[in-house]
């Protein structure tokens, strides 16, 4: 079963080698978070549209990122992120960044959610960052259920949580060396995880433990 999910912030014509990783890692990958410009941006880049094509030749979901702001953004702007990333970039799935967790919004991104089957994703990542209302897990394929620092992930003792056929991943950064992430997120329940060596405002520019060389 593929484990890794990616969220790989960087340009390919700035970091080739570290894409060229990636894409070599295909059978390890659950999936890939395309975020050209904090979504698609205004035009289709043509790096990132290779990129995304030569992702979807060796079967790994490519996921167009956008941002929900929290339940901020209208429907309207999620809607035109999704179809740019599918005109542009041939996206078969959508991941969904600053999820709430509480049922106040979930009218709203279970709007959102419909809209993005209705643009074609066959696949929706929600990342609440923390453990959601089990309610979300009727939108969604993938819940991001934890996102934080290493030293936040190993004090981390989640409650028992029922998602069905949804799987849980952990976005785990500032990861040492050898630190046990896929293990600790398998008995947390997680199927799906990313561990990062990158800290500070930016972590998702550098490239996940398990596919550094060495």
């Amino acid at each position: 079963m593929s484990t890794l999910l990616v969220p790989y912030y960087e340009h390919p014509s700035v970091r080739p080698s570290e894409w060229e990783a990636i894409v070599a890692a295909a059978p390890r990958l659950y999936g890939v978070v395309l975020n050209p410009a904090s979504g698609p941006g205004d035009r289709p880049d043509p790096a990132f549209a290779e990129i995304a094509e030569r992702l979807r030749g060796r079967d790994v979901r490519v996921l167009g990122y956008t941002d929900t702001d929290y339940g901020r953004r209208s429907r309207a702007e999620v809607v035109q992120d999704l179809t740019r990333y599918r005109d542009w970039y041939g996206t078969d799935g959508a991941f969904f960044d600053q999820v709430t967790s509480g049922l106040g919004d979930f009218g709203h991104y279970q709007r959102l959610a419909s809209s993005a089957w209705g643009a074609g994703c066959t696949t929706i990542a929600l990342n609440h960052g923390a453990p959601p209302h089990p309610a979300y897990a009727r939108l969604a394929d993938v819940l991001v259920t934890f996102e934080g620092t290493w030293d936040a992930y190993r004090s981390f003792r989640p409650a028992p949580f029922t998602a069905g056929r949804t799987r849980q991943c952990h976005l785990v950064h500032g990861v040492p060396p050898g630190a046990p992430v896929g293990d600790l997120a398998r008995t947390r329940g997680a199927t799906i995880h990313c561990a990062v060596p990158g800290e500070g405002a930016h972590p998702w520019g550098t490239l996940p433990c398990a596919l550094q060389a060495g």
